[in-house]
This record gives C-alpha cells, sequence and structure tokens, in this order.
C-alpha cells in the first residue's frame, strides 16, 4: 500500500523528481516498487526477478554490461539509473545518446543504506524510505544478538564464481557477520573488484577450513557436489558434514533491498542450523 504522502501527490498530480526512470539492475528497480513509486519505471533489466510482476509490467531493455540503446531512446527516459564501474561503457553510451545517466558504487551495507537514502530523495519518499531502513536496520540488530549467544560461529566460506574462484563481495562479507558467521576470506571483501578477490591457490580455503560453504555463482546454479570433488578438499569441514548450500544471485549479490533481507536471512538460518547441531 502506498503511504499518505505518496498518493496524496498521485491524486492531485504533483509528482515530482524524475518521471520516466530506466534501471539498468534490478535493485533499484526492486526499490522504487517498495517505495510504491514503480509508475516512474518506463525500462528495467532483462536480469530482472524482483519483484516477478515487474517482468510483465515492464519492457525489458538491458542486460548487465550493455542495452537497447536505441529502445532506451525511444522511451524518452529524464534518468536512468545504473550501478558500478563495470556499467561504465553502457552509462558511456547513453550520455553520448543525451539521456541523463546517474550511476551509484555502492560496496558496503553501509553504503547500500546510502544508495536506497540517495534513490528515495531523487523521487522525494524519504519518510517511507527512512521506515523501511529503520525496520531493517532493526531486524539486522536481532540476528547479530541472536546469534552472539552461540557457544561458536560457523566459519564461512561464499564463493561467488566457480573458475576461477571469486570469493565474497564487501557487503556479503558484511552480512555474514551479521548473520552470525565468519568469513574465512573477509580480507579480500574489502577489495572492490572481482579480479581482486579471485582465490589463486585451490588448496587454500581447505586451509581456512569452512564450516559451511555457501554458493552464489552469479546467476547460473551452484554445483555442490562440483566443489566437494576438488582435489584436496573431502577433508573440508563442510564438505565431510555435507554443509554445502545455495543463495540464488538475485538473493544476495544485489547490492539493494534483497540483499539486505531475504539474503541476510538465508544466511542466519544455514548459521543458525549449523550452530544448533554444535549444541
Amino acid at each position: 500500500m502506498a503511504s499518505p504522502r505518496v498518493s496524496e501527490r498521485r491524486q492531485n498530480g504533483r509528482m515530482t523528481g524524475p518521471q520516466r526512470i530506466v534501471c539498468l539492475t534490478e535493485e533499484t528497480t526492486e526499490w522504487l516498487y517498495l517505495l510504491g513509486e514503480e509508475r516512474r519505471i518506463v525500462g528495467i533489466s532483462g536480469y530482472t526477478v524482483r519483484p516477478r510482476r515487474a517482468r510483465d509490467e515492464k519492457p525489458r531493455v538491458s542486460a548487465f554490461l550493455d542495452g537497447k540503446i536505441a529502445k532506451i531512446v525511444a522511451l524518452e527516459p529524464d534518468l536512468v539509473i545504473g550501478f558500478s564501474d563495470m556499467q561504465a561503457a553502457l552509462a558511456d553510451k547513453l550520455i553520448r545518446a543525451g539521456l541523463n545517466v546517474f550511476i551509484t558504487n555502492q560496496r558496503s551495507v553501509a553504503e547500500i543504506f546510502a544508495t536506497l537514502r540517495l534513490v528515495a530523495g531523487l523521487v522525494q519518499t524519504g519518510e517511507r524510505a527512512e521506515a523501511w531502513i529503520a525496520a531493517c536496520q532493526a531486524r539486522h540488530a536481532a540476528i547479530a544478538a541472536a546469534s552472539a549467544a552461540w557457544p561458536r560461529r560457523p566459519r564461512v566460506y561464499f564463493e561467488e564464481w566457480d573458475e576461477p574462484m571469486i570469493s565474497a563481495i564487501r557487503w556479503v562479507s558484511e552480512l555474514i557477520a551479521v548473520a552470525g558467521g565468519v568469513d574465512v576470506f573477509a580480507e579480500l571483501g574489502l577489495h572492490a573488484g572481482g579480479k581482486d578477490r579471485i582465490v589463486h591457490d585451490l588448496a587454500e580455503p581447505p586451509r581456512r577450513a569452512p564450516d559451511l560453504i555457501v554458493g552464489s555463482w552469479c546467476g547460473k546454479k551452484f554445483r555442490g557436489a562440483n566443489v566437494a570433488a576438488r582435489p584436496g578438499w573431502q577433508d573440508v569441514p563442510a564438505v565431510a558434514n555435507g554443509e554445502l548450500h545455495e543463495i540464488k544471485s538475485c538473493d544476495i549479490l544485489q547490492p539493494g533491498p534483497a540483499a539486505l533481507t531475504d539474503g541476510v536471512e538465508q544466511l542466519h538460518r544455514l548459521c543458525a542450523a549449523w550452530a544448533t547441531k554444535q549444541s
């Protein structure tokens, strides 16, 4: 349900801020729907699955690294919103086509919250955004408090890609901690780029002895059996105990509402289940 302020603006026809927005990534689409501002969206990423109805309601005009420039221009957006330096080439094409482009580059949980506030400010929905953020942060605090009572936290190896092996991006590493786990490659999570989070030595994850292995292979299905069959991984606690799990990339690798809600909840359930077995 839209907030009274949103409803009032619609009834009086006083929509402020950008009226026609193209979202090049899913997290902006999901956030605008949560804010009750989906009517502003005129185009979305083809990878969008949250919310489900967006795929039926909005034209898909981009992938991640490229887009249908002519189709985007034809939509006459007054703002295009994207994410990360990886969309720099796409942003350049759109800017040269005469469009206003806004690219965010959030990597940490704090930066995700800041970006949500920034986008909400653009569409003048600050109050509703703050209410959502406050509830989300309260839930994070409750999860962290619950896990603080565990005798031991599980050591977690999060794999974002398999060939080469890429460990957790910063917001995922931070959410592992919120969920009650310990990221075994937390130092790599401080690096923004995937190339800087490559685990080059196949034997290094076993040396760090993760209790849980969580895979989210950027849109392709995680194959736990393939991970378990890696040479030298048979004695890894997570492998020996069958603790190999998947969290879909749409739930954890989007730097927006999904990771802060469904993503951290799934991580917490995995960590809590492991902790219960130890007691």
